[in-house]
C-alpha cells in the first residue's frame, strides 16, 4: 500500500462524511422503527400478520437495511479493495429499493401499466447483476492457475 493521492484522500474524506451521515440517518431509522414496533405491535395490540401493519413495519426493516448496505459500500473506500463505486452493489441497492416499493404499495390501487414498468424494471436490474456476475465469475476463473476452462479442456 503506497501513498494515497490528494484526490484519494479527498474521496476517502468524502466516503467517511458520507458514512458519518448515513450512520445518523440508520441510528435515527432504527429508533423509528423500534418506537412504530412497540407502538403498533404492543401498545395498540394490532396483528403484525394484518396486511397493513405488515407493510408498515417491513417497509421499514427494508429501508434500514437499505441504508446499512450503502453504508457498507463506502467501506470499500477505506479498504481500497475497489473504487467508491461498484455498479453491482448500486444494482442490488436499487433491487431492495424495488422490493421495498412493492412490499409497501398496494398493488390492487397500483395501475397495471405502472406495476409492469415496475416489474419490467426488476428483470433488468435482476439480468443486468447476473450478466454481471457471471463475467466476474468467468474472470476469477481464469486467474486462477490449475483452475478454469484451461484444466477442463486438458482434462478432456
Amino acid at each position: 500500500m503506497g501513498r494515497l493521492s490528494a484526490y484519494e484522500r479527498f474521496e476517502a474524506f468524502v466516503a467517511l462524511m458520507l458514512t458519518l451521515l448515513i450512520a445518523a440517518v440508520i441510528a435515527v431509522a432504527l429508533w423509528r422503527l423500534t418506537y412504530d414496533v412497540v407502538d403498533t405491535l404492543v401498545l395498540r395490540s394490532l396483528n403484525p400478520l394484518e396486511h397493513g401493519v405488515f407493510q408498515e413495519v417491513f417497509g421499514e426493516i427494508l429501508t434500514v437495511l437499505i441504508a446499512l448496505e450503502f453504508n457498507h459500500t463506502l467501506q470499500y473506500v477505506f479498504s481500497r479493495d475497489r473504487g467508491i463505486i461498484q455498479a453491482k452493489i448500486v444494482i442490488l441497492i436499487a433491487v431492495l429499493a424495488l422490493v421495498r416499493k412493492i412490499i409497501v404499495t398496494d398493488l390492487s390501487a397500483m395501475a397495471p401499466d405502472a406495476l409492469a414498468a415496475e416489474a419490467a424494471l426488476i428483470l433488468a436490474l435482476g439480468i443486468t447483476y447476473w450478466l454481471m456476475r457471471e463475467r466476474d465469475d468467468r474472470l476469477r476463473l481464469t486467474r486462477r492457475p490449475g483452475r478454469g476452462a484451461g484444466v477442463r479442456e486438458g482434462a478432456s
